[in-house]
């Protein structure tokens, strides 16, 4: 018998190129500090990078034109250094405001409470198990996929209960339990940035594209609906191609299922079945959806809607928009008390109050983030270095002729390859926006369209890189059922999904933006002019 016969199919998927480069891009990332520490070692940079620019007096040629908002009156951009008496009465005097006036902070905060509520509830659980318990076989993949990708606007709730839901619904159906697994999880993590509604990931992005943007237009404002419609048509994109992949590429991959490879007895497993005082509690919850919608259309329908544009009467730029977080948190916290109600977990104001306070409580890591986030983005902007890297790579980018639609696959690549090692979109985005998005609005496109792209390649590689937070958990469960799985086991079946959302997304992205003109969210602009 050869070596390779002899071989393991862990052994085998492990050995590939590829997975010895992600074994390597997983080292890599281990040694890296925690985010936190690597934003507060960012902070120390910035510091004393601007402190040797200024020394040196490093500027360069302000592409704004003259009498524009923020220009000097030479036409330089200088570096300004914060290892001076100014620097450092600057940073005490903004430490607190830095913190508390980061954008993303209240508005992901404002949009969990109302998320919280829906989530501890049941209504979110109880709508997921529904939505695919009750499709039909035929559509058992494709309802899974767009499970997972609506799932995201909960959070953690497409992880934690529809990727093992849709391992168990396989099996019960006779199917590989790890093919439904991967449609599960390309749902939920490669269609991170997709879906029907606004998430809290919208305002998060969106909070640090706008500090970016004020880099080159200190007026500019990016707000959290600026990528719905790309995102709302890349669900079915991304439903689409993940069933496709599923039938056509994993699933015949991996064969039929021989139960003496599952780690447990899987004879114990079972799926709860939707009660009828869950039915009768979701009926509620639609119902109440239904009257916030129609409610919420006499405001900005009709020509005399109280949260139309006060001055142009339109939509674009109107309080709706400005507020949108408001409603997120409405629409989530409404219909999952009616839920709590019906079912009876939540009758007292405590139960209410509690489902907020768990909620928040999650956050605790998140919230310490965003306090070394927001310095570093506040220092970055400060000293001036994200507007003098901007400026040098655009002249670099136009020196060498690539300011076409080209330079958005370059960009997504770059996104979802530094994506494999800093697997968290806030912290990832937070690092790169003040650079890439002054750099390519310079070049001439709008903060919208670039942040659009970002969220393609941020979502593209969180199915194969062990970097991201609910890698592990993912693993453990496909261990279930394949004893021994390894992490090169979990990315060959992935890594499909991965490629072909890249090439279909990307494609997709070119069409909307570029060949039909589509804009990627209401209001948002495709170009920017200085």
């Amino acid at each position: 018998m050869t070596s390779q016969q002899s071989k393991t199919p862990q052994d085998i998927a492990s050995s590939g190129a590829f997975v010895r480069f992600l074994n390597i891009v997983e080292r890599l990332g281990n040694l890296l500090p925690h985010p936190i520490t690597l934003f507060a070692m960012f902070c120390i940079a910035v510091v004393v990078i601007s402190g040797i620019a200024g020394y040196f007096e490093l500027s360069v040629v302000d592409p704004r034109p003259e009498g524009a908002k923020g220009r000097g009156e030479d036409g330089l951009i200088h570096v300004v250094s914060l290892m001076s008496g100014e620097g450092l009465r600057m940073i005490v005097s903004n430490l607190v405001t830095n913190f508390t006036g980061f954008t993303p902070l209240g508005t992901v905060l404002v949009a969990l409470l109302g998320v919280g509520i829906a989530e501890r509830s049941g209504l979110l659980s109880a709508a997921m198990r529904l939505l695919v318990m009750g499709a039909s076989k035929r559509l058992v993949t494709l309802t899974i996929v767009f499970a997972g990708i609506v799932s995201n606007t909960a959070s953690e709730l497409g992880y934690v209960v529809l990727v093992p839901m849709a391992a168990m619904i396989f099996h019960s159906l006779g199917r590989h339990p790890l093919a439904g697994l991967a449609a599960g999880f390309a749902g939920v993590s490669g269609g991170y940035s997709a879906n029907l509604l606004l998430g809290t990931v919208d305002p998060l992005l969106s909070g640090i594209t706008e500090a970016a943007a004020q880099m080159i237009d200190p007026d500019y404002v990016v707000g959290p609906e600026v990528n719905w419609y790309f995102m709302f048509a890349s669900t079915f994109l991304i439903t689409i191609l993940g069933a496709f992949v599923t039938e056509k590429i994993v699933e015949p991959k991996l064969g039929k299922y021989d139960v003496s490879e599952a780690a447990d007895d899987l004879s114990e497993q079972k799926m709860d079945e939707v009660t009828a005082i869950e039915r009768k509690a979701l009926k509620m919850a639609g119902l109440s959806v239904v009257v916030l919608s129609a409610i919420l259309a006499l405001t900005i329908v009709p020509e005399w809607g109280a949260l139309r544009h006060p001055e142009t009467g339109l939509v674009a730029g109107s309080p709706f928009l400005k507020g949108i977080v408001v409603f997120i948190f409405i629409c989530f916290a409404i219909p999952g008390l009616v839920y709590g109600a019906v079912v009876g977990n939540m009758r007292k104001d405590v139960d209410v109050i509690n489902a907020m306070s768990h909620s928040m409580s999650t956050m605790g890591m998140y919230i310490v983030l965003v306090f070394f986030a927001s310095q570093f983005v506040a220092f970055f902007k400060w000293t001036n270095l994200g507007a003098v890297l901007a400026v040098t790579g655009a002249d670099a980018l136009s020196a060498v002729g690539l300011t076409g639609p080209i330079v958005f696959v370059l960009f997504i690549m770059l996104c979802g390859f530094i994506n494999l090692m800093l697997g968290s979109a806030s912290a990832q985005w937070a690092v790169t926006a003040p650079i890439f998005v002054p750099m390519l609005m310079l070049v001439g496109y709008a903060p919208e369209t670039i942040q659009a792209a970002y969220r393609i390649g941020d979502s593209v590689t969180n199915l194969i890189t062990p970097m991201m937070s609910y890698f592990g958990l993912i693993l453990a469960v496909a261990s279930r059922y394949k004893k021994n799985l390894g992490i090169g086991t979990l990315v060959a079946t992935m890594l499909p999904y991965s490629i072909v959302f890249f090439v279909g997304w990307t494609l997709f992205f070119f069409i909307w933006v570029f060949v039909v003109g589509l804009p990627v969210g209401p209001g948002a602009a495709t170009y920017y002019t200085p």
